[in-house]
């Protein structure tokens, strides 16, 4: 059913959302039985959630209306410099070792002189 104009929503809390997934993925409840539990009407917001959950965790459960985007997550922004970083040191190494093998191809091809 589409939303009507100036109609509110029934919003849950955290902690409601996170046993309603403990509900579903450990106990084995139900949609329809977590959704009588808690009185929800709306089948897809539970749906919603468990995406949330395990696309990013209980992260993704928290609601982030107002918050600055740089700071919403900084240990996935640390992980993800962190993996940048190897893989720049391995780039590094790897240019590092190719620029050897060309210094000694250099040095073994023999000079050609000008007569």
């Amino acid at each position: 059913m589409p939303a009507v104009k100036g109609q509110k929503f029934k919003q849950y809390s955290f902690e409601t959302k996170m046993e309603a997934i403990h509900l579903h993925l450990v106990e084995g409840w139900t949609y329809r039985r977590i959704m009588e539990k808690f009185g929800m009407t709306d089948r897809h917001r539970l749906k919603d959630w468990m995406k949330k959950y395990k696309e990013s965790g209980e992260f993704g459960l928290i609601d982030h209306r107002g918050r600055r985007e740089k700071y919403v997550d900084q240990d996935r922004q640390m992980r993800r410099l962190k993996r940048e970083n190897e893989m720049l040191k391995k780039c590094l190494e790897i240019w590092m070792q190719e620029m050897k093998c060309k210094d000694i191809l250099a040095s073994r091809k023999p000079q050609k002189s000008i007569q």
